[in-house]
């Protein structure tokens, strides 16, 4: 479908950002400009804490504008991925902020000179009180900054460094394509990144198994560029770490957030010590589908037969909105506005990039993108990517522009928790049996997706830095090798490890995020005890995750979400996590 066929409603808006592009170059000038007037608080920072105070208010408004310079090249390439017009501007927005970052480069290394006893004097200043927890965090991570001049190189540096998620980017979207996939009727289905799953959610296993094949096909033979790709993403991330005297790369970065490396490494044990309840549900999945082979391309595909359940967009939304009643009525209100503002681009057109994410600005919607299916799993990433979206929303409008943002270690359980508030809401008002067992089936393909999955990406992000700082070489065959024996592991026994799974890690643009992938797991966990939370005790537990969700970046992540209720430096929330799956597995198990 091309995107004017699209109806207006079902596209963003994104004129909160620029109203076209030549509004957009008038900014992107205008940054340039504002650029050239930062240097002159070089030298002059330490001063006084009113040079200090103006210094950050004039980062900030440089810092702003400049994201909204970003963002919208990049959600308008997004538009259409073979967009030329687009591919510059982002290409001209990307060399900016090198500009930029090259130019602010002095300030942490000059603010670094101050000792800790005048900051703590200068923090006695009204405006700069503001600022405490941000220089907190400067100072702690000191040891690790660098000279203006070598911070100054690390910003040029910063430009090439991502040449290997653009180049990625590119190869999948615009460059790569498939064959169609054939069912057992001889119908072809067109296959795409972005119909891939929704293709291999099928009931028609012919269908399921063509389409596998010839996905991976395609992923074979690239197989060389890929690894080559992400290979040079893996030594960036441990060539930062050693410039900056991390311990290793997952060290580097976990050190801003303030996570303990204990928190993945738990996550991970307690992941591999619960295997057992995996393999009884993929042992379930075997029965029930009736297949004397359970191979992956039987994944994804229901367990529950000859229930039609088809959800177009529309009905989603009013039951998203529904659902997250939960959350009291100012929180659905919010959410009612998001569809009627045009937060949201709903349907796959030629050339959008694939999958789904949140994404705006500080003066911006919290914009969404999305690739609709009329199926439960989109109505699922509908919920998902609105958490993402009303947690941007709560911090900007409650936290000042430096902490706006949240760290992606909770990222994940805002949306997670709106997830498991659309599973309750669905399980509650739903009463035909036969949806009833494929909703509780497609709450198992949950955990399978985000603790089970995402926990294995994990662990094979982990081993291929650790790889690599040992001295060793990521060829193709090492990845899909070590992917492979991964698979063997985590499915168990009774899956057949189709060899073509060994080329599925380099369809995973989350392997270029450093470090990001765990934290689906840990934020599942998260908001699986806060929404349990939420439904059980009802307001006081409402406030205190609508005060985390207001929180932004205005302490470290582990506390924020302490408060709210989750400790993710105990193993409770993953392990309690995991007993849910377990009662799930046994009540679906007993209904079959």
């Amino acid at each position: 479908m091309k995107r004017e066929e699209i109806g207006v409603a079902y596209q963003w808006d994104l004129t909160d950002l620029f109203v076209n592009d030549d509004a957009w170059e008038m900014t992107f000038n205008e940054v340039k400009a504002l650029a050239e007037a930062f240097k002159m608080f070089k030298g002059q920072l330490t001063e006084s804490p009113e040079n200090l105070i103006k210094a950050f208010e004039a980062q900030e408004h440089l810092s702003r504008k400049l994201m909204n310079v970003i963002t919208y090249a990049r959600l308008k390439q997004d538009e259409n991925t073979k967009n030329a017009t687009y591919q510059a501007l982002v290409a001209r927005s990307e060399s900016l902020m090198t500009e930029v970052g090259e130019i602010t480069a002095f300030m942490v290394p000059e603010i670094l000179t101050l000792s800790e006893d005048t900051i703590k004097e200068w923090l006695a200043h009204p405006e700069l009180k503001l600022y405490a927890k941000y220089l907190d965090n400067l100072f702690r991570g000191k040891a690790h900054t660098l000279t203006e001049e070598m911070e100054a190189m690390l910003a040029q540096v910063e430009e090439i460094g991502s040449t290997p998620i653009n180049a990625y980017g590119m190869l999948l979207n615009a460059d790569m394509t498939f064959e169609d996939a054939i069912d057992s009727n001889g119908e072809a289905h067109k296959l795409t990144n972005g119909s891939y799953i929704s293709l291999l959610m099928s009931t028609d296993r012919v269908l399921r198994e063509d389409a596998f094949n010839k996905f991976y096909k395609v992923y074979s033979a690239h197989i060389n560029t890929i690894s080559s790709l992400m290979q040079s993403e893996v030594k960036k991330n441990v060539f930062f770490s050693k410039v900056r005297k991390y311990p290793s790369a997952r060290e580097a970065a976990l050190f801003e957030n303030k996570i303990p490396a204990s928190v993945p490494d738990k996550l991970i044990e307690a992941v591999n010590n619960n295997l057992e309840t995996f393999y009884k549900y993929m042992k379930l999945r075997k029965r029930v589908l009736g297949v004397e082979e359970l191979h992956l391309y039987d994944i994804y595909t229901p367990i529950i037969k000859d229930v039609a359940f088809p959800i177009e967009y529309d009905e989603a939304k009013d039951h998203v909105i529904e659902a997250l009643g939960a959350l009291g009525s100012a929180y659905q209100d919010v959410v009612k506005s998001a569809f009627d503002q045009r937060w949201i681009d709903v349907y796959e057109n030629e050339g959008k990039r694939s999958g789904a994410y949140s994404w705006g600005t500080y003066d911006s919607k919290p914009y969404i993108l999305l690739n609709h299916k009329p199926n439960l799993d989109s109505m699922f990433t509908l919920a998902h990517e609105m958490g993402h979206s009303m947690h941007s929303y709560l911090t900007r409008k409650h936290q000042p522009y430096v902490y706006g943002n949240y760290s992606i270690f909770v990222a994940e359980v805002a949306s997670t928790t709106n997830e498991a508030l659309l599973n309750d809401y669905l399980l509650k008002t739903i009463q035909d049996p036969g949806k009833r067992k494929y909703i509780l089936n497609h709450y198992l393909e949950q955990f399978r997706g985000t603790i089970f999955r995402q926990t294995m990406f994990a662990e094979f992000e982990r081993d291929i830095h650790a790889h690599v700082e040992n001295g060793g070489a990521l060829t193709a065959d090492f990845m899909c090798e070590h992917y492979m024996n991964l698979n063997k592991k985590y499915f168990g026994p009774d899956v057949v490890i189709d060899e073509a799974i060994k080329y599925e890690w380099s369809r995973i643009p989350h392997m270029y995020y450093n470090f990001y992938v765990y934290q689906y797991a840990t934020g599942f966990s998260a908001a699986i005890s806060l929404a349990d939370q939420i439904l059980k005790e009802g307001q006081t537990a409402i406030d205190r995750y609508l005060a985390f969700l207001s929180s932004g970046s205005m302490d470290y992540p582990i506390d924020i979400l302490r408060l709210a209720g989750a400790d993710m430096e105990t193993p409770a929330p993953v392990e309690g996590a995991l007993r849910v799956f377990k009662a799930v597995v046994d009540e679906l198990d007993a209904l079959l």
